[in-house]
């Protein structure tokens, strides 16, 4: 059963730290860190980090907070025992019934990872740094090597590389939480990303002087709903690993729903001149691009994913509302597409 450490450190006049938070239910443990009563460390199961965390914030104001800080736990000796459902004190559900005018239920407590601990993982995939574009850089000539020389294994190195990944499920999370700073960042690194894998696609394809014709490289210019089904699944699979804390998943999804061979393959075929085959390549891609969105979004939303403030909260909907829309008709599209090009080809 994983645990995380939740340290929270305040300020002078915040109060009586232990005495504030002991009734906090689903603390596992609790003890002092220092002398000066400034800062507590709080021992809880990982999916009731979020729960802990916000209650943390309901009782003490943004003012008195320091920080906050979480941390994984490795091992506990012994096992700490189960503690229960997570749930206010009665006084304080009591307060916010008569704050509320009537009683609400409580929602269900997001299972896995805290929102900050998700934001803090998936955010670091949408920063334009020069290791990502050195990785969008590699990974072009890794798939490119691989898919004109039919090799799988070259092909398959390059999608566990998959630098592309990282600012789409960035898109997806910043729809979700409705941060704007966020979704700038996630587009900007995604287009600059798409950018390079393409122009150094290109160059290749245009120079490359031997024949394009390996299996690896022309299966990536075709596309049917079964390349629909498996980038929605393997999309759903990427953020219910990451939300979940399960990140071993993500290897297998990278192979699954790798996004820069397609590019290169587009590339590719456009330096060389096929423009019919380029365009079932960007097909692909864009196939791709849209279901991993467009399930992570989904994923995220049933997963109850969202930011703490209720202001925020309904630019998160109206966010995720127009998001959801806006991928669900452009899959609609590429699906209209896949039926015209199976029809032309007959």
């Amino acid at each position: 059963m994983a645990h995380r450490i939740i340290q929270i450190h305040v300020r002078e006049g915040a109060g009586d730290l232990f005495r504030k938070t002991h009734k906090i239910a689903r603390v596992v443990d609790s003890w002092p860190v220092g002398d000066d009563g400034s800062c507590l460390a709080l021992l809880v199961r990982t999916q009731d980090v979020q729960a802990v965390t916000d209650r943390l914030q309901d009782i003490f104001p943004k003012s008195h907070i320091n920080r906050i800080i979480i941390q994984p736990v490795e091992a506990i000796l012994p096992q700490p025992k189960d503690t229960g459902p997570v749930e206010l004190p009665s006084e304080d559900k009591d307060q916010k019934a008569k704050e509320n005018g009537k009683a609400k239920k409580a929602p269900k407590p997001f299972a896995g990872v805290s929102r900050d601990e998700l934001y803090a993982d998936i955010s670091r995939g949408a920063e334009l740094s020069n290791s990502f574009m050195l990785l969008v850089v590699f990974s072009t000539i890794v798939a490119g090597i691989g898919l004109i020389e039919n090799n799988v294994a070259v092909v398959i190195g390059a999608m566990v590389i998959a630098p592309l990944l990282g600012p789409n499920l960035a898109l997806a999370l910043s729809t979700a939480l409705g941060d704007l700073d966020l979704m700038g960042r996630s587009i900007r690194t995604m287009v600059t990303g798409f950018a390079i894998a393409l122009a150094l696609s290109i160059c290749l394809g245009y120079f490359w002087t031997g024949p394009l014709d390996s299996q690896e490289l022309l299966s990536r210019t075709e596309v049917g709903f079964d390349s629909i089904a498996l980038a929605l699944v393997s999309g759903a699979a990427a953020v219910l690993s990451l939300a979940s804390g399960i990140s071993s998943v993500l290897v297998g999804v990278m192979v699954a729903v790798a996004l820069l061979p397609p590019g290169a393959t587009m590339g590719i075929m456009i330096g060389s001149g096929n423009m019919e085959a380029a365009q079932g390549a960007a097909l692909l891609l864009a196939v791709n691009i849209v279901c991993v969105n467009l399930a992570a979004k989904l994923v995220f939303f049933f997963k109850g994913v969202g930011p703490r403030e209720w202001y925020e909260k309904q630019k998160a909907k109206q966010a995720m509302i127009f998001y959801l829309f806006f991928w669900l008709i452009s899959l609609v599209v590429l699906g209209f597409v896949i039926l015209e090009r199976a029809r032309v080809a007959f």
